[in-house]
């Protein structure tokens, strides 16, 4: 990956405002990545917090993790990265790790919440 792509943060938009089917099938490729201790996927776990694209191919994800010190931080953004690798539009993509807001169950999805059993 080239960090200089991504140097100029003015580039990037919200992908589901500038392409909907692009973000479609972004989000149906990251629902691939399972959490294997949770067995449920990143997107339903509410760990995406934004698709950001450039129009030129590039995408910076924005996600974060239940924890901080989450000892399968590589095994997902790799796994993320690629489910990735499938889409065409994507030449280069990017992970940032945000911490704010700091995420909690009420992030969970429907689906999440009743393959968890929390109400």
């Amino acid at each position: 990956m080239s960090e200089e792509n991504f140097t100029d943060l003015s580039k990037f938009e919200d992908l589901k405002l500038m392409d909907e089917a692009l973000y479609e099938e972004c989000i149906q490729a990251l629902e691939q990545v399972i959490d294997p201790e949770l067995g449920i996927d990143i997107v339903n776990l509410g760990l995406i917090y934004d698709l950001l694209y450039d129009g030129e191919g590039h995408l910076l994800i924005k996600m974060t993790l239940t924890t901080m010190g989450c000892p399968l931080q590589d095994v997902l953004m790799e796994s993320a990265a690629i489910a990735l690798d499938d889409v065409d539009a994507i030449k280069e993509m990017k992970i940032d790790l945000v911490w704010v807001p700091a995420w909690t169950t009420k992030r969970l999805s429907r689906y999440a919440r009743i393959a968890l059993g929390i109400r």
